[in-house]
């Protein structure tokens, strides 16, 4: 019988770099690396996250996940207070795959005096597609995940490709502020129907959750067509997503991997589709990679 091992649940930066310090300290004397990895998260764990978290702890040697429903990347009408808050699930979850450390701070600990007036800004593509729809969104996700990482100076942080936008941006701020650390991003998780795995899923009822099948059934149609251009992409997904009426298609756009701006009608090589709808109730994004010869 396996014995899971709690990881320590600790909620002030100071004892996080303490416990940090001695944990490097002990892993060194034993012969390892000290290798810290950096899982950040918002709670509520489902399979997609765990899936991180196992990646983290193949990478390095002390896994760290942070736990923080941030406010800043929460807009006026969005869901910041009914955002699904379980810690004890999420630390019993990461005890299973091996996390040492869950880091989870209060907002009055990562912001002493309220929200932060010095903010990272994410530049033009901040303010397109979920920056759109969510003006300050990334203004604030980049603020926290560097001080995420400032906190933690993890060698490794792991994304999902899931929130692709998030981690074009991360990605970009790392290499414009010449931080040491390294992004992994880990392929999105999907349920067997195809639909990626989200926190808001959970509010999906079944008739919205067989609607929402159509975002990454169109995102595949897309990827076939792909080899008669952008196009002809572009109508192979509408054709699908369109079909579902519970579906609101917010955006559905090809970008180019490298600036994330939408690419023109004869564009060949790599590229993404985003696509972002509200089902039913609830807003959810997914993403694919297009190769178009």
């Amino acid at each position: 019988m396996t014995v899971l091992t709690k990881p320590e649940v600790i909620d002030t930066i100071d004892e996080l770099r303490n416990r940090l310090c001695l944990a490097k300290q002990n892993t060194a004397a034993r012969g390892g690396d000290a290798h810290v990895v950096l899982v950040p998260t918002m709670g509520a764990l489902h399979a997609g996250h765990r899936a991180l978290v196992r990646r983290a702890v193949a990478l390095g040697d002390i896994v760290v996940v942070s736990i923080f429903v941030n406010p800043l990347q929460f807009g006026v009408n969005e869901d910041l207070d009914t955002y699904p808050r379980t810690l004890d699930a999420d630390v019993a979850a990461l005890a299973e795959e091996g996390a040492a450390f869950v880091f989870a701070p209060h907002a009055r600990e990562m912001y002493p005096d309220g929200a932060s007036s010095t903010r990272l800004t994410a530049g033009t593509v901040g303010g397109l597609y979920e920056g759109a729809a969510r003006p300050g969104h990334f203004d604030g996700m980049l603020t926290v995940v560097a001080k995420l990482l400032n906190i933690v100076e993890p060698d490794i942080a792991v994304f999902g490709q899931k929130d692709a936008q998030q981690v074009f941006l991360v990605e970009r701020m790392v290499a414009d502020l010449n931080l040491r650390t390294t992004i992994e991003v880990v392929p999105t998780v999907r349920e067997d129907s195809g639909l990626a795995l989200s926190s808001r899923n959970r509010n999906l009822d079944e008739p919205a959750r067989s609607a929402a099948r159509s975002l990454s059934v169109g995102l595949n149609a897309a990827a076939t067509a792909a080899s008669s251009g952008v196009p002809a992409a572009i109508v192979a997904a509408h054709a699908v997503i369109g079909a579902q009426p519970l579906v609101k298609l917010d955006y559905l756009v090809v970008v180019h991997p490298h600036t994330y701006l939408p690419v023109d009608d004869d564009y060949r090589g790599q590229a993404r589709m985003l696509v972002a709808a509200v089902v039913g109730s609830t807003r959810l994004i997914d993403n694919i990679s297009l190769d178009i010869p």
